[in-house]
C-alpha cells in the first residue's frame, strides 16, 4: 500500500489519540468525513492499523513493577515452542515476548505487583521446562510510547 502525506499524517494523529472522531481527523488533515473514512478504512485493511487501544497506567492498576525476564532453553523444536505459548497464554501479566538472536532465546516483558506476585509469575514460566532464567526489574522507566516513526517510509 503507498502510503502519501494525507495517510501519514491521519496515522500521526491516530497513534496519539485513538479516540479521535473521524469528523475531528477529517478536519485536521482537510478531508471530507467519507473520504477520511474511507483512508482510514484502507489502512485497516491493509493491516497497517492493527487496532485501536486505551493505554491503560500499569502503576494506578496496582501493576507498579515491570520485569524483563531472559529466557534460555535446551530445546528448540516445535513441541517445546508450543507448549511454551499455552503457558504464555495463561499468564496475563506477560506483555510482550520476542524470541532473540544471539545468547538469550526469549525475552519477556510483564508488569506485577510485588516481587511475592512476580514469584507466583515465575513459578507459572517455570512449567515450561526452561534451561536458564533471569530477571531484571525496572528502577526507572526513561522513555515510553507505542507512536511508531512514520519518517521511514519510502517518499511518494
Amino acid at each position: 500500500m503507498k502510503i502519501d502525506p494525507t495517510d501519514r499524517h491521519i496515522l500521526t494523529l491516530l497513534q496519539r489519540d485513538a479516540s479521535l472522531s473521524v469528523a475531528e481527523i477529517a478536519d485536521q488533515v482537510a478531508l471530507s468525513k467519507t473520504a477520511c473514512w474511507r483512508r482510514i478504512h484502507a489502512l485497516e485493511n491493509a493491516g497497517v492499523i492493527r487496532k485501536r487501544v486505551a493505554l491503560l497506567d500499569a502503576s494506578k492498576l496496582n501493576l507498579p513493577l515491570t520485569v524483563y525476564i531472559s529466557v534460555r532453553t535446551s530445546q528448540h523444536n516445535e513441541s517445546w515452542a508450543e507448549n511454551f505459548q499455552r503457558v504464555l497464554a495463561d499468564i496475563p501479566e506477560v506483555l510482550e515476548v520476542c524470541r532473540m538472536s544471539g545468547d538469550l532465546d526469549y525475552l519477556i516483558k510483564a508488569v506485577v505487583s510485588d516481587m511475592p506476585d512476580y514469584d507466583r509469575l515465575y513459578k507459572k514460566l517455570i512449567k515450561a521446562n526452561l534451561s536458564d532464567v533471569s530477571s531484571s526489574f525496572v528502577m526507572e522507566q526513561m522513555k515510553s510510547t507505542t507512536e511508531l516513526p512514520l519518517d521511514h517510509l519510502p517518499p511518494r
